[in-house]
């Protein structure tokens, strides 16, 4: 029954997540569309590096969003195999508030402490 309220977390996270990404996609097809204006003059040579620039952190942040939706697709496959809540480190019950913040997480905040040192 607990397990409920951390799938739907998990399930509105995701829903972000996904929404966030088509935004992205669709942002970065738009961009690389030229539209009418190609010509190439000395002074968009600016712009064009801001735009790579741009480009590029689209991109990065596309591949962070992708990489926490299959954290949180993960976190899903644990609730129905019954290892969600376990810390991988330690082998105890990761603690409820941590999981409200962190639902992907698979490590308690002691086996992430001792992770850091």
């Amino acid at each position: 029954e607990e397990l409920v309220e951390f799938q739907d977390i998990i399930q509105d996270k995701l829903t972000a997540a996904r929404k966030e990404v088509a935004f992205i996609k669709e942002t970065l097809s738009r961009r690389n569309d030229s539209g009418t204006d190609n010509t190439a003059s000395s002074s968009k040579v600016l712009e064009d590096g801001a735009d790579t620039a741009e480009k590029e952190s689209l991109n990065q942040l596309a591949s962070r969003q992708m990489k926490f939706i299959q954290q949180l697709e993960n976190a899903l496959i644990r609730i129905k195999n019954g290892t969600y809540g376990v810390c991988i480190g330690t082998g105890k019950l990761i603690s409820k508030e941590r999981l409200r913040a962190v639902p992907h997480t698979q490590h308690s905040i002691e086996a992430k402490m001792a992770r850091r040192d």
